[in-house]
Order: structure tokens, then C-alpha cells, then sequence
């Protein structure tokens, strides 16, 4: 940097092992000249990046004229075969959503794509001094760059992977971060089943199906291993076993995993409820993602001392079906597997929002103390794990809490603790019915106040609704609790410890559809929304591989967040299998046709409205082009 006239080659060969060579054989230095430049050139990016408003100007630039580009490396389009629709792609960087982009990168890194970003001015990769490129002038007017010196090309070189790599990355990771945070939001805050007794199947094969009863409380009260399928094929006695257990235990819910042989389980458990109606029986297929982390954790060996590991993911299957919270925040929230090229994003940031989204969820839906597992109250804000801890051990040794100022006397859970936890910890048929809902005690004496005006004790007021809507929130409104706060406490009577969590329902599937092969086009199923991306949502229609509803087929009308439409057990018409790279397109818009043969990429969903014709929400009607990311609306300002 300070002397360009300097040869990078030469340079670089001052530093190499065969430079640093001495007679002891002491060679600390890089293997070659090539190893030295890149080691330079990381260095350089790392300071260029830091150059933020220089860094801005590109960035924002690029945002509007960069074309990203890609071509299959010759020889390896049959190894890349799934990259099939990025081996001649060109799309400008203003356009491509997050999922595009991840996959550019991971097919770069597993080295099936080139990948490159230009400027909508230049037909080719450009020069350093391409007079066509602004971006190229900036770089080099800033850090004085001339065509003069022999390191001047180098240096504008690297100086250009800063820019042209993170710009793109940076924008995608961040959205698909959030599609995370947001599927994980979703699998949290799913409907549960509820205190009912469970048979969790945790399928397999040659190893058998492992089988676990817990209770209400979710208490593990039976095991077992039945082996329905090859090389045993003991349908009947695996048949007779679950109906003994149901029996026994009194079970109404069958959860199966959805891993190998859970069509196959799926079936068993069909015919055992044709064969046994009495039991009153109903099987559902839940995601066992993160089962086997949970079975092999520390926290499991502790909660099931002695059980096998293998019966331990049977438990979570059974237990996930009851409290689908309750049992996922035993498990790392990256190990769950909602979102898109989880691999593909800086994982300190994505672990950090996994984490928030866990601890906002549990918050929202609250925790009963007395039945809670550390995991769970870890969560609840203001609670480390080992106040967690202290908290299982103090009820543990001394019996259910009773009231939350019992609470006070678990070792290491101070008043300010309490203060911020209080609100989000439930005591059901505790000494206060106030206890059992989200009013904070430091608010008992507002709702006291309430109850003493109105004459009536809380278990009166409880539930009464067109009483708590008669009551004006600015009569008891002071200097210490406003109307919001009044407000709240009175809906939170009405309904005390209500839950945000959807009702419990399940979806039924096609008798007879077991594989991608028994798909036929056209062909209407019902199915559980697995994953949620950007793009679209992907459907569980129990044939071993999920199929996808493109955003533009999710509904009739403009869709900007699929989140908004998407729900468990929606009817979906098969549109296209492609058995061969196991992709199956589904359409929520039960009109669409399955497209002919011969019908390109862009034209395969069919009656597909004209973007012009699209119901448009009214913010977006507002903007011409929607922008991507902050640096780009920040830009959007400054025009104006």
C-alpha cells in the first residue's frame, strides 16, 4: 500500500518457507507465493470493510446496476445436477431474494457454480480502470490508486472481492435469518394437544419402532419395541402390543416421527384404530427434527436416567404432540432445521436470534412453575439455568409452589429476579386465582382496587366479560398505572392465562398415496406445512419428501409474506413430480392445471395472474421498487 511500485510477486517471495529456510531447518513461513498474496489480500478486505462510508457508497450503488451471474464448471453439470437451474442464470442483485442467493454461494463453495457480479454497464467482467465502471473509479480515487505502479492492478483486485462478495451475502443472510426466527416462531407457538395421554412412535426399520406412553403430565409411564416391518414383519403382534398399551394407559393420542418407515407406521397405527374404534384413537405425524440431539444430550440422561437412549426420542415424540414449547426448548434451536441453507449463514448471528425467538415465545405463552422443566424456565425472562435449576429442586424437595411469593424462598431468586419474572410464571389452583394469569403482583393492588369498586371477589370477576367490558380503564387509571396497563389487567381477567397458541386439529391424509411415485398430476391432497421460506412453503403429503407451493401459488391474491396464508392441514393439487430429483410443485390455488409438456420454468403454474392484475397491498402500490435492505432504502432518502 505504501509503495506500489513494488512487484507483488517479488514481495510475496520474501515470505514464503523456502525465504525463512536456515540451517536448524526452522521454515515458519507460507508454503508458496500464491498462499502469501491470498494471506495479504484477506488482510486488505478486512481493512477496506472498514471503511464504512466508502464501503455505503458501493454498496448502494451496486444495489442498483449489479447483475449477478453464473455458469456451471465444465464437467460437473451431472455432479451438480441440483444446481441444474443456476448453471446459466443471470439476475440483477436488486432482485434476487435471500434463497437464490445462498444457494449461488453454496454451489460456488462445493465448486459446481462461477459465480460473478457485474454492472448492468458492462457486457463483461470488467477492468480495474474500466472507464465503464464507477465502482472501480471510487476504489481507486480513494485509496489513490493509479495505473502507474506494478501493485495497482493487485490491489484494485482486492479491493473488488471486498465489495462484490459481501454485498450480496450480507443481504441474503440477513433474510434468511429471519425466515428462521420466523419458522421457529411458528413451530413454537403450534397448537397443543394438550394434557392427553400420548403413545409416541419413533420409527424405524431393521431396529424396530421404539414406543413410549407418558401421561398427562408428560410423565414416561410405559416402553416398548415392536418390529411391524422388515426383516420381522410382526404386523399382527405390534398391532396387539399398541392396542394393550392404549388400553392400559388409557392413550387417545398416537404422535409418529417422520423420519424412515413413518408412512409405514402411519398405517399400523391407521389399522389400529379401524380395529379398535372404542379407544377412541387419533394418530398424528409430527417433525422428530432435533429428536435425536435431544436423546443424546446431557439434559435428557438426567431427565430419563437409565432409559435407552433410542426410547428417549420416542418420549419427545410424545411429548412434542402435548406442548410442542415445552419439549423444543430441550433442544438447541439451530438443531430444529426450520428455514433455508441454515448451513449457509453466520451462525453466531443466526444462534443469537434462534435464541431471542425461543425466550419471546415462552414469555407470550407463560410457564406453569409447578410442572415446567429447567430448560423451560431457563427461558422465561430474568431466570438463568440455575435458577432454573433451583427452582425444579426447591418444588422437587418441598411440594408445588402455592402461591409466586413462594418463590422468594428458592435459593438465589432475589426480589429484582422475581420483579422480572413474576408476569411470565403461572400458578394453576394456587391460593390467588390472580396467581394463574400474566397480572404482575406488583399490579394485585390495581386489581384489588378494581374488585373492592365493583363489589366482587376475583373468582366472581373472573371470566365475566360483559362485566370487565362495562368498566371504563380511565376511572382507576393513576400516576402509577395508566389506562394501557388498567386495560390489560381487565382483559387478562376476562380470559386469565390465555394462551396465543391456535386450537389443536390435524390433517388427513390420501389412503393409497404412500410414495412420490403414487403422485399423480392434478391430483388434490391434504397436508401439514412443514417449512416456511421466502419463496414459498414446503407441505408434508406423507410421501417421504415434502412438496413445494410457490409464493405465486399460495393464493389468488398478491402474497407478500407467506406466513400470512399457510396453514396446517390445507388441500393442495399436485402440479409436476420429478421423481428423478425427488421435487414435487404443489398449488394452494386448487383452479391451477398441471402444466404440458415441454412448458418452461417461468410458465409451469398456470393461470397464473399478470402482475398488473394482482391485488396489491396498499403499501406496496406506494413503492415502484420495493427495496431490499436498509443501506438501500437510506439511499431511497437521500434521492429524495
Amino acid at each position: 500500500m505504501a509503495n506500489p511500485n513494488l512487484d507483488p510477486e517479488i514481495e510475496a517471495a520474501k515470505y514464503t518457507k523456502e525465504a525463512f529456510k536456515t540451517e536448524q531447518g526452522d521454515n515458519p513461513g507460507v508454503l508458496d507465493t500464491k498462499a502469501a498474496l491470498k494471506g495479504a489480500r484477506q488482510i486488505l478486505m478486512g481493512r477496506f470493510a472498514e471503511d464504512a462510508g466508502l464501503v455505503q457508497s458501493l454498496r448502494s450503488y451496486l444495489q442498483d446496476h449489479g447483475v449477478v451471474e453464473s455458469k456451471v464448471i465444465a464437467g460437473k453439470e451431472h455432479e451438480g445436477e441440483k444446481f441444474a437451474d443456476y448453471f446459466d442464470y443471470s439476475e440483477p442483485i436488486k432482485a434476487v431474494p435471500s434463497h437464490r442467493a445462498l444457494a449461488l454461494f453454496r454451489g460456488r463453495r462445493e465448486q459446481i457454480l462461477m459465480v460473478s457480479l457485474r454492472l448492468d454497464s458492462e457486457e463483461e467482467k470488467p477492468k480495474w480502470d474500466s472507464p465503464h465502471n464507477p465502482c472501480e473509479q471510487r476504489i481507486a480515487n480513494h485509496f489513490k490508486i493509479k495505473n502507474e505502479g506494478r501493485a495497482d492492478p493487485w490491489l484494485a483486485d482486492t479491493v473488488r472481492w471486498t465489495w462484490r462478495i459481501t454485498a450480496l451475502r450480507e443481504r441474503a443472510e440477513t433474510e434468511a435469518i429471519n425466515v428462521f426466527a420466523r419458522n421457529l416462531k411458528d413451530l413454537l407457538l403450534a397448537a397443543p394437544a394438550g394434557p392427553r395421554v400420548t403413545i409416541g412412535l419413533d420409527t424405524g426399520m431393521r431396529t424396530g419402532v421404539k414406543v413410549a406412553v407418558v401421561d398427562e403430565t408428560g410423565k414416561v409411564v410405559d416402553t416398548d419395541v415392536i418390529y411391524p416391518h422388515q426383516p420381522k414383519n410382526d404386523w399382527t403382534g405390534s398391532l396387539m402390543t399398541l392396542a394393550k398399551l392404549a388400553e392400559k394407559h388409557k392413550a387417545t393420542l398416537i404422535s409418529i416421527g417422520n423420519r424412515m418407515a413413518s408412512r409405514e407406521t402411519d398405517k399400523l397405527a391407521q389399522d389400529l384404530i379401524k380395529a379398535k374404534p372404542e379407544l377412541g384413537l387419533t394418530k398424528i405425524v409430527v417433525s422428530e427434527a432435533g429428536a435425536s440431539v435431544y436423546s443424546a444430550s446431557e439434559y435428557a440422561s438426567k431427565e430419563l436416567p437409565g432409559m435407552d437412549v433410542s426410547l428417549r426420542g420416542a418420549v419427545s415424540i410424545a411429548r412434542r404432540l402435548q406442548d410442542p414449547l415445552a419439549e423444543l426448548v430441550k433442544i438447541d434451536p439451530k438443531s430444529i432445521g426450520v428455514g433455508q441453507y441454515r448451513r449457509d449463514v453466520m451462525q453466531t448471528q443466526l444462534a443469537r436470534a434462534l435464541v431471542a425467538v425461543v425466550e419471546d415465545c415462552v414469555n407470550a405463552v407463560g410457564v406453569d412453575v409447578n410442572t415446567a422443566s429447567a430448560p423451560l424456565l431457563a427461558r422465561v425472562s430474568g431466570l438463568s439455568s440455575t435458577v432454573a435449576e433451583g427452582i425444579v429442586a426447591y418444588r422437587d424437595s418441598k411440594g408445588a409452589f402455592k402461591s409466586r411469593l413462594d418463590l422468594m424462598s428458592v435459593p438465589r431468586l432475589g426480589e429484582k429476579t422475581f420483579e422480572q419474572a413474576a408476569g411470565f410464571l403461572r400458578i394453576m389452583n394456587g391460593q390467588d386465582p390472580l396467581d394463574a394469569s400474566a397480572v404482575h403482583p406488583e399490579s394485585y393492588p390495581l386489581a384489588e382496587k378494581i374488585l373492592k369498586d365493583i363489589q366482587k371477589n376475583v373468582k366472581e370477576v373472573i371470566g365475566d366479560a360483559n362485566l370487565l367490558q362495562s368498566l371504563s380503564p380511565e376511572k382507576y387509571a393513576n400516576g402509577q398505572f395508566g389506562i394501557p396497563t388498567v386495560t390489560d389487567i381487565l382483559k387478562e381477567l376476562e380470559k386469565p392465562g390465555r394462551d396465543p397458541r391456535p386450537e389443536f386439529t390435524t390433517a388427513t391424509f390420501k389412503e393409497g398415496v404412500e410414495t412420490i411415485g403414487d403422485l399423480k398430476t392434478d391430483m388434490i391432497l391434504e397436508g401439514v406445512v412443514t417449512n416456511v421460506a421466502t419463496f414459498g412453503a414446503f407441505v408434508d403429503i406423507e410421501v417421504h419428501q415434502d412438496g413445494l407451493v410457490h409464493i405465486s401459488a399460495l393464493s389468488n391474491t398478491f402474497v407478500k409474506d407467506p406466513h400470512a396464508v399457510v396453514k396446517a392441514g390445507q388441500k393442495v393439487r399436485v402440479l409436476e413430480v420429478d421423481e428423478k430429483r425427488k421435487r414435487i410443485a404443489l398449488t394452494m390455488r386448487l383452479s391451477d392445471e398441471a402444466p404440458k409438456a415441454g412448458t418452461k420454468p417461468e410458465q409451469k403454474i398456470q393461470n397464473r395472474p399478470k402482475q398488473s392484475e394482482i391485488k396489491r397491498p396498499q403499501e406496496d402500490r406506494r413503492q415502484a421498487a420495493p427495496m431490499n435492505n436498509a443501506m438501500a432504502m437510506a439511499l431511497a432518502k437521500l434521492k429524495k
